[in-house]
């Protein structure tokens, strides 16, 4: 006998407000197969009123089997779902910037050149990323220089240092896309990339600190490690590689 389940859930729904977190949760009992008794708050003393009289801070809330189980994140948790702790840590803005510059790498590798098989895809790869690493700095320099104080050997010498640097990998990283004036691009990715390589290397592999790493800007939640190391070494091999090709040129 097939049982339907069934929960009620509470929401604000106004003229000048529809609460997301309730349009999710509606969502996500359906998709669990729940048939929603949805019930609307449609005024802020309706909504005070529920509040007050289940005791709760906040909406929507959700109620199954006469159980209240909660706002959204309390309903993900209840259906297994992984719900990030306040200040934990987190790769997935890195895998988000490395995964994206990649694939436009090899879009731009198919378009424009007509193969994958050439040393400009990896270029772009590695020139791009440099590029959205930047990006994620410059939304608020003065917070990324001041995380990046934590741990960097110049910095801690020359403040300032912090506050130029996102300028500088972005600079780099866009002259480096076009390939254009490897002369200013290469010194400065070698530069950069090198003092960082060693800060990151001396602050966790010697010193053994745990820090958060400013690499894709100051709020970020990715531990201080492999993914800084590699981003200041990717920045080293294109700095020597595209000055070699200057050389050679």
């Amino acid at each position: 006998m097939n049982m339907t389940k069934s929960a009620k859930l509470y929401r604000m729904v106004m003229e000048d407000h529809l609460c997301p977190y309730g349009l999710k949760s509606k969502d996500l009992l359906e998709r669990k197969g729940y048939e929603v008794e949805d019930h609307h708050l449609t005024t802020r003393e309706q909504t005070d009123a529920f509040k007050e009289e289940h005791q709760v801070k906040t909406t929507p809330q959700t109620f199954i089997n006469g159980e209240r189980i909660g706002g959204f994140e309390a309903l993900k948790k209840h259906f297994g779902y992984h719900v990030p702790e306040k200040g934990e840590t987190s790769y997935i803005p890195v895998i988000a910037i490395f995964s994206v510059a990649a694939l436009m790498a090899v879009a731009m590798g198919i378009g424009v050149l007509g193969t994958l098989a050439h040393i400009r895809v990896f270029e772009w790869f590695i020139a791009i990323s440099m590029c959205f690493l930047a990006v994620q700095k410059l939304q608020d320099v003065e917070r990324f220089s001041t995380m990046f104080l934590n741990y960097d050997l110049l910095a801690r010498k020359w403040v300032p240092y912090g506050r130029i640097y996102p300028f500088g990998e972005a600079l780099a990283g866009i002259l480096m896309v076009g390939g254009i004036l490897s002369f200013i691009s290469a010194p400065i990715a070698l530069f950069i990339g090198t003092i960082g390589a060693v800060s990151v290397f001396k602050a966790v592999y010697i010193d053994k600190r745990e820090l958060k790493c400013a690499c894709v800007g100051g709020g970020s939640n990715v531990p201080l490690g492999f993914v800084s190391l590699t981003e200041n070494l990717m920045m080293i091999v294109m700095g020597l590689w595209m000055g070699a090709k200057a050389l050679a040129g």
